[in-house]
Parts: C-alpha cells; sequence; structure tokens
C-alpha cells in the first residue's frame, strides 16, 4: 500500500497530501483505521539553494512530508502495533542527515529529525515487540534531483547511487530488522 496523491496503477493507494497539515492528518487517519505489520516512511522532498530563496511554503511543505508526516504516521499505526505485540517502523532518512550539506538546510534538518525520531522511538517501544530501522543513503540518481542538483553533484564530486540498489539495500535492513544503515562511503564516514 502506498500514499501519494494520486492512485497508483497496480498498487493500493491511500491518496493524500503530505505536504499539507490536513492532507497529513487524513492520511495518518485513513492508516490509523487499519492494521499495519509494518510503515516505511520515504517520502521525500527538497529545496536546493541558499535558505532565504526558498518560499515559505515549500518550507513548510518540506518539514511536513520530510519530518512531521514520518512522526504522525508512526503514531497512528503503533496503538495497533501495540496491541499485537509487533511490528516495524522504518525511517528512510539520508547522510545528509548526518552531513549537513550547505544549500539543503531543510531537507539536512529535517532528515536529522527523522535519525533523531528513530533513536527516540527505539527507546520509547522496547519490550513493545516494535522494531525501529533508520536506513540514511546518500544522493541517489533519481528525477527527485534537479538539474541544478545534478551540477552541484558533479562540481562537488558527489557520488550518486543507483536508485534500485538503493531500494534492495533498504529492504534488506527491514528484512534483517537492523537499527542503523548508513549507505555510501566515504559520505558515511
Amino acid at each position: 500500500v502506498v500514499v501519494a496523491r494520486a492512485p497508483v496503477a497496480g498498487r493500493e493507494t491511500i491518496v493524500g497530501d503530505l505536504a499539507t497539515p490536513q492532507g497529513v492528518e487524513a492520511v495518518a487517519e485513513a492508516v490509523g483505521a487499519r492494521s499495519w505489520d509494518g510503515l516505511v516512511n520515504i517520502a521525500g522532498v527538497q529545496h536546493f539553494g541558499p535558505l532565504e530563496d526558498q518560499s515559505p511554503d515549500h518550507l513548510l511543505a518540506s518539514y511536513l512530508i520530510n519530518l512531521v508526516a514520518p512522526a504522525r504516521l508512526t503514531q497512528a499505526v503503533l496503538p495497533d502495533m501495540k496491541q499485537r505485540g509487533r511490528g516495524q517502523i522504518a525511517n528512510v532518512g539520508s547522510i545528509f542527515g548526518s552531513i549537513n550539506f550547505a544549500h539543503f538546510a531543510t531537507y539536512s534538518s529535517a532528515k536529522a529529525g527523522m535519525r533523531a525520531l528513530s533513536q527516540a522511538l527505539r527507546r520509547e517501544l522496547v519490550g513493545t515487540g516494535i522494531a525501529v530501522t533508520y536506513v540514511a543513503p546518500r544522493a541517489v540518481a533519481t528525477p527527485f534531483n534537479s538539474a541544478r542538483v545534478d551540477e552541484y553533484a558533479r562540481l562537488t564530486g558527489m557520488t550518486r547511487d543507483d536508485p534500485d540498489r538503493i531500494a534492495r539495500k533498504i529492504l534488506d535492513a527491514i528484512r534483517a530488522g537492523r537499527r542503523d544503515v548508513y549507505l555510501g562511503f566515504p559520505e558515511s564516514l
């Protein structure tokens, strides 16, 4: 099951917009009404450029999508998972949450929040049977990156990984119930 702004062909879709407070709440209500074995928080959006150039609306949407929605969706699935004594929360952050890059201020700070959220949840959920995995890939070569980001990567020598390879590594980490996984060297160091 995926959350998206429009139905996804071939997938059960919860239609919603994680870029608005009302949209986050509507999705959280839909998610909370069902029983889940796991939740993978992987949605993301970024602004590339100086913080002062990011519009206030985009800044708010960045934090909503990258940090508030994962926290709220986690909050929505926890009561049922706790009652059943099992579940898995997987938060996909970024190396940018540990190494805070210039021109990625909101993205880096939100992903740092995902890392902290994961650590705090692990402490809260000790003994409940609910596992929390945090996966932090480095840059991934997807259409998510603008031409300006691609140029920045080229100029700085930033390595960008294949999205299929990273997806497999994320799934492997979830299946193995790993706690913290940092993908990419030397950025992970």
